[in-house]
């Protein structure tokens, strides 16, 4: 019989322990990213469950200070007062409720398939403030979603990012409200300054207008002819942000709900989870 020297056995012995090896660091590192991936897994429902809690509470907040209110929607209110901040030692929570008939509203652009002159005016002017070039919306119609604007020409995804901030897509029937507009929506009403549209943010803060008429004629503006036309001083539709910050990752949730008029009962429009490494995802 023929015996295979002692050195061809070793060799054989270390190429199956090196196999061994690397079978057995290959399943480490899988099992390594397993639970790597189940602890963020873990990590974002933790994210989304405080998201949810902190919206349920800023929606009851909205929904008891909106509705023991007289006639207005203020910021001398108890949403608009939220404290924006809270959460424990493992996780930050910052909550912030916004008034969207506070935004222009672009669906008022036309009515009855024809231009608004007078909303066209300001519009004009909300574009000029933000140093953009005129846009023409009668090109695309009623407004769902503001990425349509993407049909006229020169609107990019720069342009959209601007213009979010400070417009809306409502029905048709809401207004702007006067008492929670930022200075410079207020100052597109007519020949406004930017330190006047300041002063009218300051006193809407500490005493709502009781009326559009009292608003128009308040001192400050009084001698300036503003228009009534398109303005309120009451809102149905709100946005609750909310911004999660737990282990090094952060999760933001942006929801938008509206108050029936008939029914004045709540219903979520939308609601939107956003992440540090995820785009808006549509719920």
């Amino acid at each position: 019989m023929i015996q295979r020297p002692d050195g061809f056995a070793l060799i054989s012995v270390l190429l199956v322990m090196s196999l061994a090896l690397l079978i057995t660091g290959g399943l480490l590192r899988s099992h390594h990213l397993l639970l790597q991936s189940s602890g963020q897994q873990l990590l974002q429902i933790d994210l989304r469950q405080l998201a949810s809690g902190a919206e349920t509470r800023a929606l009851l907040v909205l929904q008891d200070s909106v509705q023991t209110s007289n006639k207005t929607v203020d910021r001398t209110q108890a949403w608009a007062l939220l404290p924006p901040d809270f959460g424990n030692e493992e996780a930050q929570v910052r909550v912030d409720i916004e008034d969207l008939g506070g935004r222009f509203n672009l669906n008022t652009l036309l009515v009855a398939g024809q231009i608004d002159q007078v909303t066209l005016n300001r519009w004009q002017r909300l574009q000029a403030a933000l140093g953009l070039a005129p846009t023409q919306l009668a090109q695309v119609g009623a407004l769902r979603e503001l990425s349509q604007l993407r049909l006229l020409p020169g609107v990019d995804d720069q342009r959209l990012r601007e213009l979010e901030p400070w417009v809306s897509l409502l029905p048709i029937e809401a207004a702007l409200n006067i008492n929670t507009a930022p200075a410079l929506l207020l100052s597109m009403l007519g020949e406004l300054d930017a330190a006047t549209a300041e002063s009218l943010v300051r006193q809407a803060s500490s005493a709502a207008w009781g009326s559009v008429q009292a608003f128009t004629q308040d001192p400050l503006v009084s001698g300036l002819g503003l228009s009534s036309h398109g303005l309120g001083i009451t809102s149905r539709w709100f946005r609750i942000n909310v911004e999660v910050t737990q282990g090094g990752r952060v999760l933001r949730l942006a929801t938008d709900v509206e108050r029936d008029a008939k029914t004045q009962e709540w219903k979520v429009l939308q609601r939107r989870f956003l992440s540090a490494i995820a785009n808006e995802v549509p719920r």
